[in-house]
């Protein structure tokens, strides 16, 4: 118990709840004790010296002493490599069946006693020895990865010990256990000896990697201190923080061994597909280091158990997260409402105050797309459930919403109350839907609702049990919904905050217990809302969003930061989580704006809203216990200023429509890091306080108290300042004016933007002159109807003819949209210094 733990367990034992967690810590501790296989001797194994190769489809099988390794290029260029025979599947994040083989990919022998698979788009070569190059095909090296060891439990009275270890210097690593430096370490070890009760796949292993040493790390699902990856040490357990969050804070909701790895040689996605708890070590590498070589980059991953395998894409930014979602599955596509601006909080207590809000947005011409309900409009926390007292005409309340242009969103946690005579635990308990101990015990919490029990998301039938309950939420009339609690969170005043590592799980008919199946619970819990609501409502899109997840969460909906603290760093934190699972693959995510404790000043409350207002989700929430975050609870100059970001959001709507589209096509996600078309540019890798929505438009968000003027760095090419309309050269930086009433905003040279233009779904294109000499473009996906529909994508173009912007519209003679130009053709650009303005 650490002094964390301490500080809780006193807190805990001052209330009911208190004791009722402190109780089922306990449980939790003893059940672990009794079920878990306890520590002993262990032995190391390396793969040895390489003996033969197998070819196969997309490369063969490289056998080594003591393992064997799979590599397979598939058509779309991605790069699997498994150890000890693990494949591709079966797995939670690929989408579908694996992905083809490349049949062009051609395996054969390479010099020093080692291998290679040849193919049009990487070239992959094997050591002698098990190390791993992944290569450009003009033979540039994007990273290797050294040969994995392992750590497995041996029979009591067998030799373990580990054995070929380096010398190195230590750094920490998981478990506080000194590891050594990266290198490429043999010993003689025999095979493994599996220990009594050890279930396969038990045994602990590391891997370490080798990147440029200009190479940037970013990833590895949602992390507060983002969106750039420093050195340091990252667990892989997705983890309720207990309170409110601010950047130093790690573990979050969502944790994914995903990382996206920018270099000057190129851009490459490594995904290490493994659910189990683990950690990732990264040191930043340096040029010239020492005697004036190299230091490379280095990233170290340990992981209790599970596989050994991963998928390596490289390319540009924009074609790895291409080849992702081909890998893992398009992004989910909301529904257009879910772009416009929403409102929750926890403590709306009443129908009657959830439409006294509705109606000050009306009645102060504030746009509002929903508004979500969190638990207190259950009865008394349980899910699936209404308080008839405090919403007595729930149907009614969402009727007379949706006439004024407002959908309901419902919250769902998994827990269910452990009650008899309550009708969802009494059909789950009669299904064996809740997951078990060891000894075939209903696994027991506390959460909200007081003891639960939680479905075990992993068995195909409980997901579509579970999938059906969402009829009694669409009859109540709700739009949406959003997942909450499902880390899985049980209340503990010491230890992990969640279920024991010994319950057991399905895992789809394979077997196991929670130390696989936890990172997993909160993608197939989505998993279970989405295909269920698909099957109701087969015309319509889903919306849902998840506090937790993993790789492969993007094909049921998205996510938003949690409960992110209030104040200037939750602010900046709310931006680094949505950069984050961007490169994840998980592109429709958005903050607490306001933060989701605290009381946020006038100002503080204004910037959070204006970045909030040009962020894929764009949700105000609160606590209970944080006050209000209507625009009109902070004054009357704030309310003026959050009108002026409300209206903006709604005219950009198109645009927003559009890069939903394009994220569910392509994987591109609509908020972009600056570096994303120049990822080359080292000095836009550091930048992390603006982004790019979409290709045209650069957002300078204020996230300083004070501040009426920001530096802003541009990306190389023509920009327009929005507000001004004045034209500056990047790259380089830029000082720009950012009064309380606006955030500097930027249109690259060249776009053509779609806007909504006077009457409902009127669109119009806003151009934007590109630089002389140059052309520019932009593209228009419009809404079909709300449903499953697949739009076209229309295409624009521009460029100067006979001293005038001309517009063109692809296979069309002109264009089917009014046309508005934008900027001030006639001024010259400013040109910035490259490090100063």
């Amino acid at each position: 118990m650490d002094g964390r733990d301490l500080v809780r367990t006193v807190r805990a034992v001052g209330s009911a709840q208190g004791l009722r967690s402190l109780r089922s810590a306990w449980r939790r501790r003893q059940a672990d004790a009794a079920a878990l296989p306890r520590p002993g001797g262990e032995r190391a194994r390396v793969p040895g010296e390489a003996l033969g190769a197998d070819p196969g489809p997309g490369g063969g099988v490289v056998r080594f002493a003591r393992s064997s390794l799979r590599v397979r290029v598939a058509a779309g260029g991605a790069v699997f490599c498994g150890w000890d025979g693990a494949a591709p599947e079966p797995s939670y994040a690929l989408a579908g069946a694996c992905p083809e083989a490349d049949e062009r990919a051609v395996l054969e022998p390479d010099t020093d006693g080692g291998w290679r698979v040849v193919s049009e788009r990487v070239l992959v070569a094997v050591s002698r020895r098990g190390a791993v190059e992944v290569r450009t095909p003009g033979g540039v090296v994007l990273r290797r990865d050294l040969p994995p060891r392992w750590w497995e439990p041996v029979a009591p009275g067998g030799t373990g010990g580990v054995r070929g270890a380096g010398a190195g210097p230590a750094v920490s690593g998981a478990g506080g256990a000194s590891q050594q430096q990266p290198g490429e370490t043999e010993g003689a070890l025999q095979g493994p000896c599996r220990r009594p009760g050890h279930p396969p796949g038990a045994a602990r292993w590391v891997q370490r990697s080798e990147v440029a040493a200009d190479a940037r790390f970013f990833g590895l699902g949602g992390r507060a201190a983002g969106p750039r990856l420093r050195e340091g040490s990252y667990r892989l357990w997705n983890t309720d923080p207990g309170g409110a969050f601010e950047p130093g804070d790690d573990p979050l909701y969502i944790t994914m061994p995903v990382q996206l790895v920018v270099a000057d040689a190129g851009t490459h996605l490594v995904f290490h597909d493994n659910s189990w708890d683990g950690r990732v070590t990264l040191w930043e590498g340096e040029e010239g280091a020492g005697s004036g070589h190299d230091r490379p980059g280095r990233c170290e991953v340990r992981m209790d158990g599970g596989p050994v395998r991963s998928w390596v894409l490289v390319g540009t930014p924009a074609r790895v997260l291409h080849g992702w979602a081909a890998l893992t599955g398009a992004p989910a596509l909301p529904p257009a409402w879910a772009l416009g601006p929403q409102h929750a909080r926890w403590g709306f207590g009443s129908e009657r105050e959830v439409r006294r809000v509705a109606a000050g947005y009306r009645e102060r011409d504030l746009p509002l797309s929903a508004v979500h309900l969190d638990i207190d409009h259950y009865r008394g926390h349980r899910v699936f459930t209404v308080d008839r007292e405090r919403f007595p005409d729930l149907p009614g309340l969402a009727a007379d919403l949706r006439a004024q242009g407002v959908r309901l969103v419902s919250i769902v946690d998994p827990a269910v109350k452990a009650e008899p005579g309550l009708a969802v635990y009494d059909e789950g308990a009669a299904a064996g839907a809740f997951v078990k101990d060891a000894q075939g015990r209903e696994v027991r919490g506390e959460v909200w609702p007081g003891e639960s029990v939680f479905p075990d998301f992993t068995d195909p039938q409980v997901r579509s049990w579970w999938g059906g309950l969402y009829a009694e939420r669409l009859a109540q009339g709700f739009s949406g919904f959003w997942h909450d609690m499902n880390e899985p969170v049980s209340f503990a005043p010491f230890g992990d905050p969640s279920l024991p590592r010994s319950a057991r799980h399905a895992l789809e008919g394979r077997g196991g217990d929670h130390r696989e199946a936890h990172n997993v619970y909160g993608l197939s819990m989505a998993r279970a809302g989405y295909e269920g609501l698909c099957r109701l409502r087969p015309r319509e899109r889903p919306f849902l969003f998840s506090r937790s997840g993993w790789a492969g969460m993007q094909r049921y909906g998205g996510t938003w930061s949690g409960d992110v603290a209030t104040g200037w760093p939750g602010l900046r934190a709310s931006l680094a989580l949505v950069l984050g699972l961007g490169l994840c693959g998980v592109p429709y995510s958005g903050p607490d704006v306001g933060g989701f404790t605290g009381w946020p000043s006038p100002e503080l409350y204004l910037r959070w809203f204006q970045l909030g207002a040009y962020l894929p989700l764009f949700r105000t929430h609160s606590a209970m216990t944080a006050g209000r975050r209507e625009p009109w609870e902070f004054g009357p100059e704030v309310l003026e200023h959050a009108r002026a970001a409300l209206r903006e959001r709604m005219r950009l709507l198109p645009y927003f429509v559009t890069l939903a589209h394009l994220a569910h096509r392509t994987g591109a996600p609509y908020v972009r890091p600056v570096w994303w078309r120049s990822p080359e540019d080292r000095t836009l890798r550091d930048c992390e306080d603006a982004f790019l929505l979409g290709d045209a438009l650069l957002v300078a968000p204020v996230l300083e108290r004070g501040a009426d003027r920001r530096a802003v760095r541009l990306p190389r090419g023509r920009w327009y300042d929005v507000a001004t309309g004045r034209a500056h050269e990047g790259p380089g930086q830029v000082l720009l004016d950012a009064p309380l009433s606006r955030i500097p905003v930027l249109v690259r040279a060249g776009s053509v933007v779609p806007v909504a233009s006077g009457g409902e779904g009127r669109v119009e294109l806003e151009v934007w002159p590109p630089a002389p000499g140059r052309t520019g473009g932009g593209v228009l996906i419009a809404e079909a109807g709300g449903g499953r529909e697949t739009p076209e994508a229309v295409r624009f173009t521009t460029r100067w003819r006979d001293g005038a912007v001309a517009v063109c519209q692809e296979g069309a003679p002109e264009p089917a949209y009014p046309v508005r130009l934008r900027g001030h053709l006639g001024s010259s650009p400013g040109r910035p210094g490259p490090d100063k303005p």
